[in-house]
């Protein structure tokens, strides 16, 4: 079936769950009065509160929702989370937004690049440019997402909002425990499945240990051509392994203690790229066989690999001191990234321009990323912790990061070319010390270290609460780099930057009624600037040099969140929206610079999102369980950026729409549960997700569909034929259905099928060397099929 016939089917049965929900909603009102569920506490302020009190937009997607949505990664949340998008660019490398607030494709060889949205495993910070962790949903209470900017409690990493994992705690006098198998198959053809167990154990009546582990294997669903017409089945599969180990030590009623160790392991064999052109399978060549590439293919000379290794640990204190609480929060991360991606092609792609004979061409060649993260925090805050009208939090933090960032491009016999066609000892001499037989080396040692002073306080008089707070950062980087080899400028240089500043907030919130609250916010965030690599020159056209060869550092981003919203709660309904206005300065947006094989960020002096959201959950009737969520947006530039010539630069063009981000995104979802027999429930789950197109980078939506020519005379090919390709990722929609079990003795069996009508959702879209090497998308997760055994004890 192809993708032209799958999509009516999916978005019809959108259309007809929302419309479905619609209609049982209006007589069944009466009845979801007397019907409730239960309250979801979040500590979204850095205090204990409901979402009902948070003067702010906020999801909580808790842990029955993660389980009855079959959702496995922080993406699959992302669809039934309003305003909140994921573009998947490959295991471990996903790039998270909020309310649109974007600046495009940021790709592994930029680590100078701050991250957007914070990410937060309980009260440690565990975010990362480029590498958003992978973290496993298993044993989570929780999951919250902070809409709009959160620096006065969260820091630079939060401009366009926060995502906290927040984990089951160790509980003292309690001795309880899970354990979960799974066995799926992918795309009809892989099979994948974990085993996961928790316990909680009490050791004293002072003292109790929670401990969790995990093993998972991804099935693949990515097929290789091979050289000679080989072919490799599913590459991209994979593995995730790990742990958590907790303890509560509690002394006194007044004093708790939780230091914890967190590991975890993820591999994966491949990408889940699917190629549209590669200079060694294409269908222009000639004295090579032909090759067009289907759906879910690429084509590779070597294998890849990917592997991510994260150790966590923290100590989080706290301490009761009468009206007032001190916490403490310190934290230590130590995290390797290496991967492995064959680079052959670019590296051919270089060789037919410097002139090289055909057979230096087709030398298998891989690109070796390396990142040695060392990462420490630490934060003390002093909180009020009584009742009256006035609450107030202030803190400090710091941190320190020390970051290495390595890139090598292995390709075996690749001096004697470049001796031969540049003259003897010319190998050597552009080494700058690197390796041998590697055209490309890079080493970039990062030192980043932040000093913060943060307070809120808020009042409270009759249904009246006004919040104030701010922010105030001290930020210093200092970053090496040094590179050397063929495709290299042998760089050798160190960079600093640095910066300040004070970040405001003040909310206003009205409790209309016990049920009904209104709340507005204005908000100032941030994100730190950096300095952009140096162009690899020797690789560079002229007009790539003269258009980017200028861009060497790039300021803060800042931007003013404006808000309003409500919220509201009738026993079984609840309903949350808000309308907001985000004015951007000095947007730090990707560009691909082209025939470089590089990619520079810089500043757009003035963008803007605004839009609404809303999510609406209702117990229409005992056992019926209804949601809507979605969020309708506009996210573009104010500002044009042009070059020397006149020509606008990359697609920076006033009213042009900021990348990666959807217009429209829907999701809806029922559940229907009854009592199957005298020990067992039964329930049913479906659910729609619709995510609207959207552009990888800014460029994109200019000259669109674009005509790609590599311009390379390989295997025949005269490097003249396009590959039209239509840069305008499609909307996709993705429909999820799960049957259950639930037993009296703890047992669950659940039998679920997610993207039902194997949707094929094109993420992403990577263009190697401007096109003249690969051209590909990441893609998503095809039809899954599956059965998942519980049991709690």
């Amino acid at each position: 079936m192809t993708l032209s016939t799958r999509r009516p089917r999916a978005r019809h049965a959108l259309l007809a769950a929302t419309a479905l929900a619609g209609l049982v909603a209006l007589p069944a009102l009466a009845q979801a009065q007397e019907s409730t569920v239960e309250e979801i506490i979040v500590t979204a302020t850095k205090r204990d509160s409901t979402i009902l009190d948070v003067p702010f937009s906020i999801n909580a997607q808790t842990q029955q929702d993660i389980q009855r949505s079959g959702a496995v990664t922080l993406e699959d949340l992302s669809r039934n989370v309003a305003s909140l998008t994921i573009q998947n660019l490959g295991p471990g490398q996903s790039q998270v937004s909020v309310r649109g607030v974007s600046a495009g494709q940021v790709v592994r060889d930029q680590p100078g690049v701050k991250e957007q949205v914070g990410v937060y495993l309980d009260e440690s910070v565990i975010s990362l440019s480029l590498f958003t962790p992978d973290i496993d949903l298993f044993d989570l209470n929780r999951v919250e997402t902070l809409r709009g900017p959160q620096g006065t409690l969260f820091g630079s990493g939060s401009v366009g909002g926060t995502i906290r994992y927040i984990t089951n705690q160790p509980k003292i006098g309690v001795q309880e425990g899970v354990i979960e198998a799974n066995a799926n198959m992918v795309d009809g053809d892989d099979t994948g499945g974990y085993v996961k167990g928790a316990i909680n154990l009490p050791v004293s009546d002072k003292v109790a240990v929670r401990a969790v582990g995990y093993y998972t294997k991804y099935a693949g669903f990515i097929d290789a051509r091979r050289e000679g017409g080989g072919r490799k089945k599913n590459v991209n599969d994979g593995s995730r392994v790990g742990g958590r180990l907790s303890v509560l030590l509690q002394p006194t009623e007044n004093i708790s203690i939780i230091p914890r160790v967190v590991y975890q392991e993820i591999r994966a064999d491949g990408f889940n790229r699917q190629e549209v052109f590669n200079l060694y399978a294409n269908p222009n060549t000639t004295t090579r066989a032909p090759v067009r590439m289907g759906e879910r293919e690429q084509h590779l000379l070597l294998d890849e690999s990917f592997a991510d290794d994260t150790f966590l640990t923290d100590l989080t204190a706290s301490v009761g001191l009468g009206a007032v609480d001190l916490t403490s929060v310190t934290s230590y991360v130590d995290r390797k990234i290496h991967i492995d991606r064959d680079a052959s092609a670019l590296t051919g792609s270089v060789s037919v321009d410097l002139g090289f004979p055909s057979a230096a061409v087709p030398l298998p060649s891989k690109l070796v990323d390396t990142t040695d993260l060392e990462q420490f925090t630490q934060e003390l805050r002093l909180s009020s912790s009584g009742d009256g009208p006035f609450q107030w939090v202030i803190g400090g933090f710091y941190s320190e990061v020390d970051r290495i960032y390595n890139q090598r491009l292995p390709t075996p016999g690749y001096d004697p070319y470049t001796n031969a066609r540049f003259g003897a000892g010319t190998a050597a001499a552009v080494a700058n010390g690197f390796p041998l037989n590697s055209p490309y080396n890079a080493s970039l040692p990062y030192n980043i270290k932040q000093k913060a002073l943060f307070g809120e306080a808020s009042y409270k008089r009759e249904k009246l609460t006004v919040t104030a707070g701010g922010r105030f950062y001290d930020f210093k980087e200092t970053r090496q780099f040094k590179s050397g080899g063929l495709f290299a400028n042998g760089d050798n240089q160190t960079d600093k930057t640095d910066s300040s500043g004070f970040n405001p907030r003040v909310l206003v919130s009205y409790e209309a009624s016990d049920t009904v609250t209104f709340n507005a916010q204005a908000a100032q965030g941030f994100r730190l600037g950096g300095v952009n690599d140096p162009l690899n020159l020797p690789l560079c056209s002229a007009q790539d040099k003269a258009i980017f060869g200028g861009f060497q550092s790039y300021d803060d981003e800042t931007l003013w969140n404006y808000e309003a919203g409500v919220k509201s709660r009738f026993g079984g309904i609840s309903f949350n929206s808000a309308i907001f206005y985000t004015d951007i300065k000095d947007l730090q947006t990707t560009l691909d610079a082209g025939s470089c094989s590089s990619r520079v960020v810089f500043n757009v002096p003035k963008a803007h999102t605004k839009g609404i959201e809303a999510e609406f959950s209702a117990r229409l009737a005992p056992g019926f369980d209804v949601g809507v969520s979605g969020s309708l947006l506009e996210a573009e530039f104010d500002s044009t950026v042009k070059d020397g010539s006149g020509a606008v630069i990359g697609g920076i063009r006033e009213g042009n729409r900021l990348p990666s981000v959807p217009n429209f995104q829907i999701s809806a979802d029922a559940t229907y549960s009854w009592r199957f027999r005298d020990s067992i429930d039964a329930y049913v789950t479906a659910s729609v997700q619709h995510i609207g197109s959207r552009y990888t980078q800014a460029s994109d939506q200019e000259n669109n569909p674009r005509s790609f020519t590599s311009g390379l005379a390989f295997g025949g090919a005269t490097g003249t034929v396009p590959t039209i390709v239509d840069l305008k990722l499609p909307s996709y929609e993705i429909v999820n259905f799960s049957i259950g079990l639930e037993m009296d003795n703890g047992v669950d069996i659940i039998a679920y099928a997610n993207n039902v009508f194997d949707e094929n959702p094109l993420l992403s879209f990577d263009r190697e060397r401007g096109g003249r090497a690969r051209l590909g998308y990441s893609v998503g997760q095809p039809r899954t099929m599956g059965v998942t055994v519980r049991r709690t004890f």
